[in-house]
């Protein structure tokens, strides 16, 4: 006998032993614990791989999010080169025809900002040439610099569509992880359901055999009283009969054995082992009965904490109310202010004429690229122009309905967590219900196979003294083995339902 505490369960712990079932010699056979079988179950499970992968894909829908914060760089190069015919003696080219070539390049970085403002900046550059006699340059060089900001005051100002995208992503992510704790705590509950399942029915197949053994027994003493004379040789039917019908027993017993083996192996381990199909598992944990107090209180409290359907509403909610605040941002008037600032050099081989329209080329001077960068960055020609833009829809508008419908549906999440609330409770309680009764029944089971057990002595010495008959005994048999095998069944419900007694506590049971 030994104390333990577990959650809110606080107990007496008595064992019952459990034989090993019995396995070829040729396989190989391991003892696992329930915890060890769980451990291993972390490890191993695909369906905690599988739940483990969905985090991840969340993680990149938030990077996705956030993406769209990102600058973005832009590069241009461009030649083009263009022939005209002379339509007017103010075409100003000789000839036939108006030659013009020009090189262009920009560079330009782009960016929205978390605060909802965004900006631009570009630098272009220019080469060109022409044989129009009305340019001042030729070649030319142009050289300008660009910046733009924009920022709306009121709509998208707290909010827009991209930080909703990536709270909405950042939530979702916080769910993933939710599940992936429900998954473990389901997967647990179903190794551990799996690991008292094979006790039980290891346990069930030794009750079988040793009911079988009492029947060849019985067989056994027949024959010798049949052989003395005490018996007719029709009384041994009925114990061969007997003795068919537990071999069946033992049979079936073993097929589930094997059943409930494959069904322990396939959570826990990895099913890429190469003796994954051959391996037998040996539980080491005997059943235990456990006198306990549940605290459903406790248990209830710790309930509304930590399970994980009620995290996910309340996410959900949250979610929700993210949701809540961008549409009725947008219901906002769209109230935008902007700036742009432009700077300019020009320069090249600039011709200088004398008198006259266009006047004669009489010579020529020389701005050479480092000159104009020189007149862009010295603020020599400088333009800026500042914008407030203002527009709102008059009457009836999407955004308004967009608002209504989010708040509703926020209206029926709340009352879908009161009733997630309202079920939590019930499971709780039933969880802790469940495990009393299953207390009681292992102690009734007890006195039961007690009882079972010193009925079937009597018998035997009845039979013994000639005063019983081998229908009586093989009664008293069959009556102890289905004792035995309720004292089983009660130990093990009892086991499965303080596991679901904790469980209940972490997620919902399915």
């Amino acid at each position: 006998m030994r104390l333990v505490r577990v959650g809110c369960v606080t107990a007496m712990v008595f064992t019952l032993s459990v034989p090993a079932a019995s396995q070829a010699p040729s396989s190989e056979t391991r003892r696992l614990t329930i915890e060890d079988a769980v451990d291993m179950a972390l490890e191993n499970n695909l369906g905690i791989r599988v739940a483990r992968v969905e985090p991840q894909l969340q993680d990149l829908s938030v990077a996705q999010a956030r993406a769209s914060w990102f600058p973005t760089f832009t590069s241009t190069l461009q030649g083009a080169s263009a022939d005209s015919p002379n339509n007017s003696f103010l075409s100003g080219a000789q000839g036939t025809k108006t030659s013009d070539a020009r090189v262009n390049s920009n560079v330009g970085l782009a960016q929205a900002l978390p605060w909802g403002g965004s900006y631009s900046v570009g630098w272009d550059s220019v080469r060109s040439t022409t044989n129009n006699i009305f340019s001042n340059f030729s070649p030319q060089l142009r050289s300008s610099l660009a910046l733009s900001y924009r920022q709306p005051l009121l709509r998208g100002f707290r909010i827009d569509s991209a930080r909703q995208q990536v709270l909405v992503s950042e939530k979702n992510r916080e769910i993933a992880d939710v599940s992936l704790q429900e998954t473990i705590a389901l997967t647990s509950r179903a190794v551990r359901h799996a690991y008292w399942d094979l006790v039980y029915a290891i346990a069930s197949l030794d009750v079988q055999r040793q009911s079988l053994e009492l029947a060849a027994e019985s067989l056994r003493n027949t024959r010798a009283r049949i052989e003395i004379g005490t018996q007719a040789p029709v009384d041994s039917l009925e114990a061969e009969a007997e003795v068919a019908l537990r071999e069946e027993a033992v049979v079936l017993g073993e097929g589930q054995v094997a059943t409930t083996e494959d069904a322990l192996r396939v959570l826990v381990y990895d099913p890429a082992d190469e003796d994954f199909w051959t391996i037998h598992i040996e539980p080491a944990d005997p059943p235990t009965f456990t006198p306990l107090s549940v605290d459903v209180e406790a248990a209830l409290h710790a309930a509304l904490e930590r399970r994980s359907d009620l995290q996910r509403s309340r996410k959900a909610l949250e979610t929700q109310d993210v949701n809540i605040r961008f549409s009725r941002n947008q219901t906002l008037p769209d109230v935008t202010a902007g700036f742009d600032y432009g700077l300019t050099g020009l320069g090249g081989t600039q011709f200088v004429r004398g008198q006259g329209f266009p006047g004669p080329i009489i010579g020529q001077t020389e701005r050479g690229f480092t000159t104009v960068l020189g007149d862009l960055f010295g603020n020599e020609f400088p333009s800026w122009t500042a914008s407030l833009n203002v527009s709102y829809p008059i009457g009836s508008n999407p955004q308004g309905v967009a608002l209504a419908r989010t708040r509703l549906e926020y209206t029926q999440q709340q009352a879908q967590l009161r009733n997630t609330e309202l079920q939590v409770a019930t499971q709780v309680r039933e969880a802790g219900r469940q495990a009393r009764t299953n207390q009681r029944r292992v102690e009734t089971a007890t006195i039961s196979r007690q009882l079972s057990e010193r009925r079937l002595e009597a018998e035997e010495r009845k039979l013994a003294a000639g005063t019983s008959t081998t229908f009586f005994v093989f009664q008293a048999q069959r009556d102890l083995a289905q004792a035995r095998s309720n004292e089983l069944q009660a130990i093990i419900d009892y086991q499965r339902s303080l596991v679901d007694f904790e469980t209940v506590q972490e997620a919902p049971l399915r």
